[in-house]
Order: structure tokens, then C-alpha cells, then sequence
């Protein structure tokens, strides 16, 4: 599965929602979600490494 910034942003607003958060005219905590979400999302890019132990393509590979 691929890496999905809207996706986990959804998680997160719903998760806040969970925790009692509202959403308004004045809520900023969809845009917080948004954040969070892309800053994961770059990180996990930018620095994520998965191993394959074993076949032919054993090695190590970055995430994309």
C-alpha cells in the first residue's frame, strides 16, 4: 500500500474528533491533520529505508 497523505489526514481529523475535538467555522484542527499527515507522510519518505532479506532482490530500498 502505498503512502497516502489525504488518507492518513482523514485518520487524524477523525481520531481528533474521537478525542472530543469540533469542527467550525473557526476550527483549525483540519488543517493541523493536514500538517501532521504531510509531514509523516516526507518524513517516512525522505528516510525510510525497508530490507529485503532475501531472492534476487535482496537489499536495501527506499521508500517512494
Amino acid at each position: 500500500m502505498a503512502l497516502n497523505q489525504s488518507s492518513l489526514s482523514e485518520k487524524i481529523t477523525q481520531n481528533l474528533e474521537g478525542a472530543g475535538f469540533k469542527q467550525g467555522e473557526h476550527a483549525q484542527f483540519k488543517n493541523l491533520a493536514d500538517a501532521i499527515a504531510k509531514a509523516v507522510v516526507d518524513e517516512i519518505k525522505t528516510n525510510a529505508d525497508v530490507a529485503v532479506t532475501s531472492g534476487s532482490s535482496a537489499g536495501t530500498y527506499k521508500v517512494s
